[in-house]
């Protein structure tokens, strides 16, 4: 089945990659050093704790996924189940995060090329990267199939050698000891801080329309690539234990390249750098292509522009929501705004976590009947858990993190607004917001004027301010009566 010329040419070897390239990104190769400082070498079992609640709200993706093999993932899910707002802000903070955490690994990817190169321009060199896995994206999946399986495979084989030459080296060293720095309370920081390195496989949900046989491929890909990750994180933070003390990573840029170069030589930082490298670089192809599918989507049902649902002519994909999203992930990586685009990448996943709970146990309970080929195990506790432990991340986060995502939350009603509810009504709204304003400013300035309130010593200044705010009233008085107006007629 293909759905408006999206072709599923994925088996399940390139859905699998794709699931484990759009998650082992830069962030692993640069956070566990002050993950360490967190929990000591109790790291290792943050690592299995973040898998498991990885894992809770996997298996909802995996049975969404194949009951609801169409473009869109979360936001499709939501459609079915929610419906409504709720199911556009799950489609906006999925398109949002997928966008930002795209700009995050290209900056990233531009820091890590320039410990090999380091006359390169960051900025542009994370524009460019961009620019090249956008036409990927649009030459058709099975090219980003196909590139992302390749470059995954590398990178595994790295990571791979960088295990078994550790493990052999530390054969001789000393028992190995769990120990937590901060206690119980220090693995569960560590657990939060560390959550980011398993975001980015619900990109499997995400293509999930060209995907081959997506009854089976889907919750098998899904599923194993959430298992996959937590087996490859476990043991590389084993080996780097086995190696070196927690202690010795703080500061540490690298802390993989550092401990590799203890048993490695200059070839293992040469190695891990690369490694980071493809790392980001399948991040940002995977987010690429996870953007432009729900832009598509939210296109389909009139969230977005239609322009968005043209695909392309001979690639049949869609070319203008991957332009469209590039620009503004290309905008974001040139800003050099680190911090901003990875808080609103952390907040947009975790709530999209929440929606996929909540829309596996709507479903269930609206429509028992469809068929699901997959079943979430010991339901309800599984969405459950996946939505408890959702919350308890955002606890962790940071408060500009929360502020970024209120935000982002009132731009989203503002445009689920504009496109859906009709002319008349906005209309009226933005009268009405008009004369908000009108009397704030009104009232503003009779403060001034009664020296209710001081705004300078100056006489002028405040007389300034006073007219100013007199002709913000009476301009908004205006408009807001137009508008009123209008709409009555």
């Amino acid at each position: 089945m293909e759905e408006n010329g999206l072709k599923r040419e994925l088996g399940l070897l390139q859905a699998l990659m794709m699931g484990i390239g759009g998650t082992i990104s830069a962030g692993v190769f640069v956070t566990l050093g002050h993950a360490a400082t967190l929990a000591g070498t109790s790291l290792i079992i943050a690592m299995i704790l973040c898998g498991i609640i990885n894992f809770f709200t996997m298996l909802s993706y995996a049975e969404l996924g194949a009951a609801i093999p169409s473009a869109g993932g979360e936001y499709t899910y939501a459609k079915a189940s929610l419906g409504g707002f709720l199911s556009f802000a799950t489609g906006w903070f999925e398109w949002i995060s997928n966008m930002f955490y795209a700009a995050f690994c290209s900056v990233g990817f531009a820091y890590l090329l320039s410990y090999v190169i380091p006359a390169i321009n960051i900025p542009l060199t994370a524009v460019a990267t961009i620019i090249v896995f956008s036409v990927i994206n649009i030459r058709g999946v099975k090219e980003t199939g196909l590139t992302q399986t390749v470059l995954v495979i590398i990178m595994l084989g790295i990571l791979g050698t960088f295990v078994l030459w550790g493990l052999f080296i530390s054969q001789n060293a000393g028992p190995f000891e769990l120990k937590a720095l901060g206690g119980f309370f220090g693995v569960l920081k560590a657990t939060a801080f560390i959550f980011v390195i398993y975001l980015g496989g619900e990109a499997i949900g995400v293509a999930q329309a060209e995907i081959k046989n997506p009854e089976k491929n889907i919750p098998q890909a899904i599923l194993l690539s959430s298992l996959a990750l937590i087996l490859i994180y476990t043991i590389i933070a084993y080996v780097i234990f086995k190696i070196v003390r927690p202690e010795d990573l703080v500061g540490q840029a690298s802390p993989l390249a550092y401990v590799a170069e203890k048993f490695m030589g200059p070839l293992g930082i040469g190695l891990i750098t690369l490694a980071g490298i493809i790392a980001s670089l399948t991040s940002i192809n995977t987010s690429i292509m996870a953007h432009s599918r729900v832009a598509y989507a939210l296109a389909r049902d009139g969230y977005f522009p239609k322009s968005f649902f043209i695909l392309h002519r001979v690639y049949s994909t869609p070319v203008i929501a991957v332009l469209a999203g590039s620009i503004i992930t290309a905008a974001l990586a040139a800003t050099g705004i680190v911090n901003f685009v990875a808080y609103a990448s952390d907040f947009g996943f975790i709530v999209g976590f929440i929606f996929v709970n909540l829309s596996l146990m709507k479903l269930r309970r609206d429509q028992p009947n469809i068929y699901r080929p997959f079943k979430v195990p010991l339901y309800p506790l599984t969405p459950i858990l996946g939505i408890v432990t959702s919350l308890f991340l955002v606890l962790f986060l940071e408060p500009s993190t929360l502020l970024i995502g209120v935000e982002l939350f009132i731009l989203g009603l503002i445009i689920y607004y504009i496109r859906m509810v009709p002319y008349n009504q906005v209309r009226l709204a933005v009268g009405g917001m008009n004369l908000g304003v009108s009397a704030f400013s009104g009232l503003l300035a009779y403060l001034i004027i009664s020296n209710s309130i001081s705004i300078s010593k100056s006489h002028g200044i405040a007389l300034l301010s006073s007219v100013v705010a007199i002709f913000v009233s009476v301009t908004y008085l205006l408009a807001g009566v137009i508008n009123v107006i209008r709409n009555n007629r």
